[in-house]
């Protein structure tokens, strides 16, 4: 009924069957026979078998009405799995004899069709449990696995929420940026043409009527485009075009994404249209270059920008500190609580910062094309001679449509920058949480009483497709009266053979606790648990019990305290102790190795763990790190984030390329006019392209370089807010060069591609073209 409970290892899957460690402890295989000693009755003998590996040990041995979600208790060492028949014939009779000796579990599967929200489903489960007890009243207690698995479940939901926001909320609304400035590009000539409309008799309401129409028209045809290309990424990146969802929420999505688009052509065509109509004279609106721009309006703006920016900066570093002290959770989901919350503050922090950079390069923009007019004018002098000054003077009348999309640019960079940076380091750190839970590729844990040596791992160093593998003492050690577990390691190879990070210690990196180990043999490395509950200093001198390989009794082995070892592969989350091996084995006469960790260099781990179990048989238990990403509960690894990086990934790229070529193109058309003019008056292609790479290289290099800046401040802002999604936080930032490299790239080809084909329509027979514009 339940076939994943147990995994067959030897004999066949039927009859008695010996877990694994018991198997290993006692010696047997299939075919020998075992002694069952019975309470108050005489031991009956049974032949194995078959040796199986129990898969869900921790779900068949846990203590039935714990509470849900607490942690499972360790499953027994000695198991023997008999049939029913069996089970009743020799175990029965315990009943007179010691009825608290037997008892009977109901193992059922429940219906799984629940809600979609873990919560919810969370809620009507262990509702379900406690309706079910109630109507047992007493009579027996329940384990709900299924409430326990989402318990952790809804956390991980909310994870996946909580990423969903950072990482494609900033991306919608640079969206919404783009296609409001790309759509304002077009402000200067609607201007004039509503002018010229005016003075050929159109009424006001006529012009906000063409406003309306045009609106309705950019909109509606750019939500269709829209909603047929979120079609088809859905399909592509999440096999389903409703990404997931039911048919309602995908259907409220549709209209609420397509309400946005319309709004957004409102607001950037329809109602300057309608302000034009009623409050611009002719003669204003038909004016090329407005007063306005020169007089105090736009320093007040500067400076306006300019307190926006600073106030939206020292307001995130704010929030950040806040957010990033001590015991901040950004998830909180109290252990047996049904509700459980997300702390939305934090997004304040990463929102203001990536506000304040863009309304920082607007104000900066425009601060050097004003105050910096000589120094620009210097700058263009190199490349245009006597034009240089021309050039600056063009760029400052500019000024405002430059420094915006420069800034649109910057805002551009630093989300691609950003998201890519923070994708990386998820997969990264994804790597090496799963590699903390199981130690390395693949992992041999020998079972408990077999003594094997270090030099077992000559044998698996032969198995095909191993690159190395390193021996991992485990054993417990009482610090006081806590026992604890001890790993003992070799000092000059341990790094190398598994991933320790500098953020798994305290009071020095991995490479220097580990230098230290080597060089004093007697120091230790202990959790800061341990240090906290027994007030330790360093240097300290720590005496613990460990048991002798000869006499099995345990010694008093002396060791100072050295530094604090935080996380460990394999190692428990609360407390454990790690030590010098050499060290360990000579103060208790044995070498005996607890674990191997194998180093497959990332590669067929699963087919090197199976050619693993063949040669170590059924004496020790292989796992392989594809198996732990599965198994752990980690809230880093549950949720799975390739889909939701190949669409923004794909989307910071189609922005750079809005951002940089798109806007920069049509703030050009909308200049050319003045372009063809120059050409009329006797500028020559050499001097025209002066003028139009000046321009690109303000608005694409400076918002690429504000960008890059920008992207890495932010990068390090949203791993250290999520710091609970990482377990253990990163050591490092992982920067996807090749792909940061790809965007630059995107964005340098657009902008090339721009200035050409500016230069290009310039080429038109003059007369023609001025008529046409």
């Amino acid at each position: 009924v339940f076939p994943g409970e147990l995994r067959t290892l030897a004999g066949t899957d039927t009859g008695v069957l010996l877990a694994q460690q018991t198997a290993a402890n006692l010696h047997a295989a299939p075919g020998g026979t075992v002694t069952i000693g019975r309470a108050g009755l005489a031991p009956v003998d049974v032949t194995v078998t078959g040796i199986v590996d129990p898969v869900q040990a921790d779900s068949l041995f846990q203590a039935v009405g714990a509470p849900v979600g607490a942690q499972p208790q360790a499953p027994p060492d000695n198991v023997v799995f008999l049939p029913s028949g069996d089970f009743a014939r020799l175990m029965e009779p315990l009943d007179t004899v010691s009825p608290t000796l037997v008892r009977t579990q109901v193992h059922a599967r429940l219906d799984h069709h629940l809600p979609a929200d873990p919560s919810a489903a969370y809620t009507a489960v262990t509702g379900h449990a406690h309706n079910l007890e109630a109507r047992l009243a007493g009579g027996a207690l329940v384990g709900d696995n299924l409430a326990a698995t989402l318990g952790a479940a809804r956390a991980d939901a909310l994870y996946a929420q909580v990423l969903f926001v950072f990482l494609g909320l900033p991306g919608a609304v640079l969206a919404a940026l783009l296609t409001a400035g790309i759509a304002g590009a077009g402000a200067d000539r609607r201007r004039h043409e509503q002018a010229l409309l005016r003075t050929r008799g159109a009424t006001t309401r006529r012009l906000v009527q063409l406003g309306l129409l045009e609106a309705a028209l950019v909109g509606g045809l750019g939500a269709l485009v829209g909603l047929g290309a979120a079609a088809g990424i859905g399909a592509a990146a999440f096999g389903s075009a409703r990404f997931g969802a039911s048919t309602a929420s995908a259907v409220g999505w549709a209209v609420g994404a397509a309400v946005a688009g319309l709004s957004i052509a409102a607001l950037t065509v329809a109602l300057p249209a309608w302000r034009d109509a009623t409050r611009t004279t002719v003669t204003a609106a038909r004016r090329t270059v407005r007063r306005g721009d020169w007089a105090g309006q736009s320093r007040l703006r500067r400076h306006g920008l300019a307190l926006a920016s600073l106030g939206a900066l020292a307001t995130s570093g704010l929030v950040f500190w806040l957010t990033s002290r001590g015991g901040y959770a950004l998830v909180l989901a109290p252990e047996g609580v049904p509700t459980i919350s997300v702390s939305y503050w934090a997004f304040a922090g990463p929102a203001l910062l990536w506000v304040g950079l863009g309304l920082g390069a607007w104000s900066l923009g425009e601060l050097i094309l004003d105050r910096g007019r000589p120094l620009v004018a210097r700058a263009a002098r190199l490349f245009g001679g006597s034009l240089g000054g021309s050039v600056a003077a063009v760029l400052s009348r500019q000024r405002r449509l430059l420094a915006r999309a420069a800034a649109l640019v910057c805002l551009t960079a630093a989300f691609a920058a950003s998201t890519a940076t923070f994708n990386a380091t998820y997969r990264q750190q994804a790597e090496v949480d799963a590699k903390l839970t199981n130690g390395a590729d693949v992992t041999v844990t020998e079972s408990p009483g077999v003594a094997v040596g270090p030099a077992a791992a000559d044998a698996l160093s032969s198995v095909p497709g191993v690159r190395s593998v390193e021996p991992l003492q485990h054993r417990y050690a009482y610090v006081g009266a806590d026992l604890q577990d001890l790993y003992g390691v070799r000092t000059g190879t341990v790094a190398s053979a598994t991933s320790l990070q500098d953020a798994y210690f305290a009071g020095g990196t991995a490479d220097q606790l580990m230098g230290a180990l080597a060089r004093k043999p007697d120091s230790v490395l202990v959790s800061l648990e341990t240090v906290h509950d027994f007030q330790l200093q360093l240097g300290d001198a720590l005496t613990l019990r460990l048991q002798d390989g000869r006499t099995k009794e345990y010694v008093d082995v002396p060791f100072h305290y050295a530094g604090v070892a935080k996380e460990f592969p394999t190692a428990p989350s609360d407390s454990f102790v790690v030590a010098n091996a050499d060290y360990v084995a000579q103060r208790t006469g044995s070498d005996a190795v607890g674990t191997f960790l194998v180093d497959t260099g990332g590669h067929d781990t699963a087919g090197v763990a199976g050619r693993i179990r063949h040669v170590v048989g059924t004496d020790a238990q292989v796992t392989d790190i594809t198996s732990s990403r599965r198994i752990i509960g980690s809230s880093l690894t549950s949720v799975d984030l390739a889909g939701l990086t190949k669409v923004e990934l794909g989307l910071a790229l189609g922005l750079a390329v809005a951002a940089t070529g798109l806007s920069l193109a049509l703030g050009l058309a909308e200049r050319r006019r003045s372009f063809t003019v120059l050409s009329a008056l006797g500028a020559r292609s050499r001097q025209l392209a002066l003028f139009v790479w000046a321009e690109a290289v303000v608005v694409g290099l400076g918002g690429l370089a504000a960008g890059a800046v920008g992207g890495w401040a932010l990068s390090s802002m949203l791993v250290k807010v999520l710091t609970g999604v990482f377990d253990p936080p990163p050591a490092h930032l992982a920067v996807p060069v090749g792909y940061l490299a790809a965007v630059a790239a995107t964005a340098a080809v657009a902008t090339v591609a721009a200035g050409r084909w500016t230069l290009h329509a310039t080429r038109r027979p003059e007369l023609s073209t001025l008529r046409d514009l």
